[in-house]
């Protein structure tokens, strides 16, 4: 018998109450986006619906979900509130990677709760950290920290001093200095503020390296390594706020349905309304499609191949790059209902702030037209470049 981890599925439980959540959700956002921060109401509705134990390894008492299953709970979430959406990608992300990579003394403080601990921080641009005595020395400060604020732990990227390996850190909130600073066109109510951290010990335990995909607990899912996953995040949230940005456009037309010289009445409109559509429709099929593949590889016991690593990327640029045009094409159809504040202009603030995402860039998109074109033999991906393959 194989003792390869398998993919675990969780069903469609928290889909349904992430779809029940969405009212209240919606109600909340104004207040959320004024405070800078997911409400209190939100956070505990999330938590009592199990939500953010989504990504958390089984064994743990997560629901350890798939990756299709992921991008539906982002979805549905991000539609309702595209910060909701993106503050619970990140802190699930790094609740679901903490649980499946850390050392076992860690998992057995940080998860011993009766809530699942919320776990947030800046896993890109790395600090500094020392080798010491059953750990390392940690500095550095970081930037946008998607839902620290309601968060118990900072996850932080680090280089090691000397040999240039990246780590992930995870510690108490209460070891980190919030430095504030997110003062933002977009995604206001994410609260992705700017921390710091000052010569802290963390053990060893509670650190992972960067790259890994070795899963010391948990299924298939996490054998995607951190970045792939982290994929998943990006995309659900590109399907939700697409979707909801597109919805919102039509209900505007109707509403004005019947009055001279209104869009509802425009052929042009309709012909651009079509085509956005479309646009949509169809890169959100790429990104089904895509995740469809890489489930059966996983089921399988296999890992993806280059070109399937190729296609998660290039799949999320291009509905990254596409819900960012249906934004435009929505608010500037919206007129002087757009510009004042509101639900369209929120959501446009919202979809340009997303999109400026380091895992759409556009070196991101080079690198896999390289691959696809057949000019990068015996490359593999690293992050979000191709590089020689490890001999």
């Amino acid at each position: 018998m194989s003792d390869t981890p398998r993919l675990h599925h969780g069903g469609a439980t928290l889909l349904e109450r992430a779809r029940d959540l969405r009212t209240m959700i919606d109600r909340e956002s104004a207040a959320a986006e004024a405070q800078g921060s997911l409400t209190g109401p939100v956070v505990d509705a999330l938590h009592e619906a199990g939500v953010f134990g989504m990504w958390v390894p089984e064994p743990l008492g997560g629901a350890e979900l798939s990756p299709k299953e992921l991008l539906g709970v982002f979805e549905e979430l991000t539609y309702a509130d595209p910060s909701t959406g993106w503050a619970v990608m990140a802190t699930t992300l790094a609740n679901g990677t903490g649980g499946a990579y850390l050392g076992d003394e860690a998992v057995e403080r940080i998860f011993k709760g009766p809530r699942m601990p919320l776990i947030a921080g800046q896993g890109t641009r790395p600090g500094v950290a020392v080798r010491e005595d059953g750990g390392f020395r940690l500095s550095g400060r970081w930037s946008f920290a998607s839902g620290m604020l309601h968060s118990q732990y900072a996850h932080s990227a680090a280089a090691i001093e000397g040999t240039g390996e990246i780590r992930i850190f995870v510690n108490p909130i209460e070891d980190v200095r919030i430095l504030g600073n997110w003062d933002v066109l977009g995604l206001r109510a994410t609260g992705s503020v700017d921390y710091a951290i000052d010569d802290l010990f963390v053990p060893e335990s509670q650190t992972h390296d960067f790259t890994t995909d070795r899963p010391l607990r948990g299924g298939a899912i996490y054998r995607l390594g951190l970045l792939d996953q982290a994929l998943i995040c990006h995309s659900g949230w590109a399907l939700g706020i697409g979707r909801r940005l597109l919805d919102e456009l039509a209900r505007h037309a109707s509403s004005r349905a019947g009055r001279p010289g209104q869009i509802a009445g425009s052929d042009a409109f309709h012909t651009d309304f079509a085509r956005a559509e479309a646009a949509f429709r169809a890169a959100a099929a790429l990104i089904h499609q895509t995740w469809d593949d890489v489930e059966r590889t996983l089921e399988s016991g296999g890992t993806l191949s280059v070109r399937q690593e190729t296609m998660v990327r290039l799949a999320l640029n291009h509905i990254t790059s596409t819900v960012a045009e249906t934004g435009r094409f929505v608010y500037a159809s919206g007129g002087t209902s757009a510009l004042r504040d509101g639900l369209v202009q929120r959501l446009f603030r919202d979809v340009c702030a997303g999109a400026a995402h380091i895992t759409s860039g556009p070196q991101v998109l080079a690198e896999c037209g390289r691959e696809l074109a057949g000019l990068a033999p015996g490359r593999t991906w690293t992050v979000f470049t191709l590089e020689d393959a490890r001999p």
